[in-house]
C-alpha cells in the first residue's frame, strides 16, 4: 500500500462507517474502492468484511452503552441470517469476476434507487419475539444470503423488513441492523479467509476509518435535514464510483 492508498482507505472508510450505522450504503463506497486499489473482486469482497465486523462491533458497543438494543430479539433475527450468510459467502468465493462485477453494479444502482424513494411515515411499536414469524425468518435468511455474497445495500433490505414490515422505529432499525450484521459477517469472513480471499492489512486500515465513522455516528442524532444531506452525499459519491467502475 502507498501512503495515498492508506489515506483513501481511512477517509472513505470513515465516511462509510458513519453512513452504515445511520443509514445504508457504506459498502457502495468501500468495496469498489478496494477493487480500484487493485484487489480482485472476490478478494475485495472478503477484505471489506474485516472493516464491517470492527465497525459493527464499535456500533453495537456504543448503542449498548446508550441503553439501546435487545439481545434476545437480535439473536432470534440473526440465526437465519447467519445460515444464509454462509451460503452467500460460499457462492461469492467461486463466482467469476465478470459476474461479480455485474452483480456489484446492479446492486449499487438498486441501492441508489431505493435511497431516492421517500420513507413512509408509519406507526411503530417495540419489537418482541412474539411478533416474529416464518415470513420474517425467511426474509432474514435471504438477507443473510445477499449480505454474505456482497453486502452492498444490505441496509436497505433491513429497512424494508424491520421498518416497513415489522414497523419498528428507524433508531431501533439501526440498532438491530448493526447487531445482525456483526453476527452474520463473522462466519462470512471465515469463509473468505479459508479461501485466501482476505487481505488483512488493507482490511485493518479500512477498518480504522470505519470504526471512527461508526463511533461518531452512534453519538450523532441527525435531524431529518441532516439525514437528507448524508443520503445525497452518499449517492453523489456512489455515482462517481459507479461511473469509474463501468468505464474502468
Amino acid at each position: 500500500m502507498t501512503a495515498l492508498d492508506v489515506m483513501a482507505l481511512l477517509a472513505l472508510g470513515g465516511i462509510a462507517g458513519f453512513i452504515n450505522v445511520l443509514s445504508a450504503g457504506g459498502s457502495m463506497l468501500t468495496l469498489p474502492l478496494l477493487m480500484l486499489l487493485g484487489l480482485p473482486p472476490q478478494v475485495a469482497n472478503g477484505t471489506n468484511r474485516v472493516a464491517i465486523i470492527l465497525q459493527s462491533t464499535t456500533a453495537v458497543a456504543g448503542f449498548k452503552r446508550l441503553g439501546h438494543g435487545n439481545l434476545r430479539v437480535s439473536l432470534h433475527l440473526a440465526v437465519p441470517a447467519v445460515l444464509g450468510s454462509l451460503l452467500g459467502a460460499w457462492i461469492a468465493t467461486w463466482v467469476a469476476d465478470a459476474v461479480f462485477e455485474v452483480v456489484l453494479i446492479a446492486a449499487m444502482i438498486g441501492a441508489s434507487v431505493f435511497m431516492l424513494l421517500p420513507q413512509p411515515k408509519l406507526d411503530t411499536n417495540p419489537l418482541t419475539p412474539e411478533r416474529l414469524g416464518p415470513v420474517i425468518y425467511a426474509a432474514m435468511f435471504l438477507i443473510g444470503v445477499y449480505g454474505g455474497f456482497i453486502q452492498v445495500g444490505v441496509g436497505a433490505l433491513f429497512i424494508v423488513v424491520l421498518y416497513r414490515m415489522l414497523r419498528i422505529d428507524l433508531r431501533q432499525v439501526n440498532v438491530f441492523k448493526v447487531s445482525i450484521i456483526l453476527l452474520y459477517t463473522v462466519p462470512a469472513l471465515m469463509v473468505f479467509a479459508i479461501n485466501d480471499q482476505v487481505r488483512w492489512g488493507m482490511g485493518l486500515v479500512l477498518a480504522a476509518g470505519n470504526i471512527t465513522g461508526a463511533f461518531v455516528a452512534v453519538k450523532v442524532n441527525l435531524s431529518e435535514k441532516g439525514a437528507q444531506w448524508v443520503k445525497w452525499i452518499t449517492l453523489f459519491m456512489a455515482g462517481a464510483i459507479l461511473v469509474r467502475l463501468v468505464f474502468y
